[in-house]
């Protein structure tokens, strides 16, 4: 193994251990030798790949959007009729929030205004990016005559119920990701015609 490889898996450790520890402690709840001692680091060593524990939070909410993206643009330019479409794109933004080791959106989502505003700017390039996705499925929903409305605040409510399961959804209890995403639509769209 080269030294740029175990460089980059320390880093990629420290951002999973620290969505995981940001998650459950929050932000202000853990500190950077947390997440050092987690690894097994010494409480300096994160700071040879961030300069801050708020660059640690940018890189957590980057990669869980730089996960996400790939799914969702391919729902997206995809063939499925609207309302299949957006079960689809349901259905994956629930297992990126949702998912096992998916601790990397719910920091985002709860997090977001720890951020500095430069590392906000940074990481909002990667959120418009998604919400675009988004945004275009609402409107085929909206040409379709499915939903009511196209406007980005369509988008956002439509969004803001999913990301709130965080709150309540446990693995193995009750509802699974596929029936919560079928459950949700039916909410959003009505039953299926």
């Amino acid at each position: 193994m080269t030294a740029a490889v175990v460089i980059d898996n320390r880093r990629a450790d420290l951002v999973r251990v620290a969505a995981r520890l940001f998650r459950e402690r929050g932000f202000d709840g853990t500190t950077t030798r947390d997440i050092a001692d987690a690894v097994g680091m010494r409480s300096g060593s994160p700071f040879y790949h961030f300069k801050s524990k708020q660059e640690i939070l940018a890189a957590v909410m980057e990669e869980g959007l730089v996960a996400g993206l790939p799914a969702a643009e391919a729902i997206a330019a995809g063939t499925l009729a609207p309302r299949a479409k957006f079960q689809a794109l349901v259905r994956a933004h629930l297992e990126i929030v949702l998912g096992e080791g998916h601790d990397f959106i719910p920091v985002l989502l709860y997090d977001w205004r720890r951020l500095t505003p430069e590392l906000r700017e940074r990481v909002q390039v990667l959120r418009d990016r998604y919400d675009q996705l988004w945004q275009d499925v609402v409107n085929e929903l909206s040409a379709a005559g499915l939903l009511k409305s196209d406007s980005a605040v369509a988008r956002l409510l439509l969004m803001g119920a999913v990301n709130y399961t965080v709150l309540w959804y446990k693995p193995g209890q009750g509802s699974g990701l596929d029936q919560i995403a079928a459950e949700a639509v039916a909410m959003f769209l009505g039953p299926e015609a």
